[in-house]
């Protein structure tokens, strides 16, 4: 329980009452973790359900719900702290012209511990209430990329 406890407030789970009835009867068993599946179609990562991670914000282990948006990008930035920058490339239509022209849009998410994400890796984001200021998004999947891949436009 020690390496969960890296903040300096009190890292728990909310769904899970820490009772100290309830501690010394599960002492020979393992100490229960709450996991939920987000449903869409997506898989609960293997992490969050055998983790020892704490994380409030995270899809999988806590009460935070996808709902809106899907949308797919590549990982540009992971220097925030569980939090990174998706670049999400698209096509703008120039009636003028007759034409598309391409354009990008940097978008922040919040990247559960669950997820070991690399600059180049292809993400699948979940729309979900405001974490923060900026991140309105949240990491549901991700395709790691081969190593070589050179950064280029990529219309999904």
């Amino acid at each position: 329980m020690t390496e969960v406890q890296t903040e300096r407030a009190f890292q728990k789970q909310e769904a899970i009452k820490k009772t100290p009835r309830k501690l010394i009867a599960k002492k020979g068993k393992k100490t229960q973790r709450y996991y939920k599946d987000i449903g869409l179609g997506f898989k609960t990562p293997r992490a969050a359900i055998e983790g020892k991670y704490i994380d409030k914000k995270c899809p999988f282990t806590s009460n935070i719900s996808i709902r809106g948006r899907i949308v797919k990008g590549v990982v540009a930035s992971t220097k925030m702290n569980r939090t990174i920058i998706i670049r999400k490339d698209y096509l703008h239509y120039i009636s003028k012209y007759n034409r598309f022209e391409k354009r990008h849009k940097n978008v922040a998410a919040h990247c559960s511990p669950a997820f070991k994400l690399k600059e180049g890796d292809i993400v699948t984001l979940g729309e979900c209430r405001p974490l923060s200021k900026t991140v309105r998004f949240n990491v549901i999947a991700h395709e790691p990329v081969a190593e070589g891949m050179q950064k280029k436009f990529v219309c999904f």
